[in-house]
């Protein structure tokens, strides 16, 4: 499998890209701006763009989707519950790409729900609905590598903010608790922003859950 992490935009979002080797199918995950960045690595590796996967609709992770798809296809997925965010003209805000919020072109191919399995060759994601830090976030869970992207659910340490509309902290608390803590232990967190860690540590560390007091393992 091709897997490449890439840091991107203006609020440093983590960007990752999914190639299947052998179908060369490939997918992105939150293209947040440097869409140029992004399609080169994916061209550079000889993979096919079939889908561009959003956790959520702020800007911040979307900015990118639609010069990805116009150089080199692909559908655009989000959740049904976010698509309200993109008419905000903060949407608009990319560092490479700006979009019109009310223009056809920024239009979403597909939905998905909880539960939904993505396969894309060999890759196969799961769709967890994490909603919390806005009413649509989507978690996606590769299970055969022990991966779950998280978006801005939960970081290191900490957890995504609730206080910009759509938010909730009880939602949020609900599932980070009820979804990605319920995965294996050494299950890896990719989330939007910052470094990676792992649901065993946060389980342990994470002040927003304790710090270790309610959990043992």
């Amino acid at each position: 499998m091709v897997f490449e992490h890439l840091v991107v935009g203006m609020l440093q979002t983590n960007c990752y890209i999914l190639g299947d080797e052998q179908t060369r199918q490939a997918v992105v995950i939150d293209p947040g701006g440097d869409f140029k960045r992004i399609a080169d690595r994916i061209v550079r590796f000889e993979l096919d763009l079939v889908a561009i996967l959003n956790t959520h609709a702020h800007f911040d992770h979307v900015a990118a989707a639609w010069s990805l798809k116009s150089k080199l296809g692909g559908r655009i997925f989000l959740h049904e519950n976010d698509r309200p965010i993109l008419q905000h003209s903060m949407v608009a805000a990319g560092n490479v790409y700006a979009v019109d919020p009310h223009s056809p072109s920024v239009r979403i191919d597909a939905s998905f729900r909880d539960g939904d399995l993505l396969p894309f060759g060999a890759i196969r994601l799961q769709v967890l609905e994490t909603p919390g830090h806005t009413p649509g976030h989507v978690s996606f869970y590769f299970a055969d590598a022990g991966i779950v992207f998280v978006g801005d659910t939960i970081f290191a340490g900490s957890i995504g903010r609730t206080d910009l509309p759509g938010g909730s902290f009880e939602q949020l608390k609900k599932s980070v608790l009820e979804r990605i803590f319920l995965l294996p232990p050494d299950t890896l967190i990719l989330p939007g922003h910052g470094p990676k860690t792992t649901v065993q540590h946060e389980k342990r560390t994470n002040p927003f859950f304790g710090g270790g007091r309610f959990f043992r393992i």
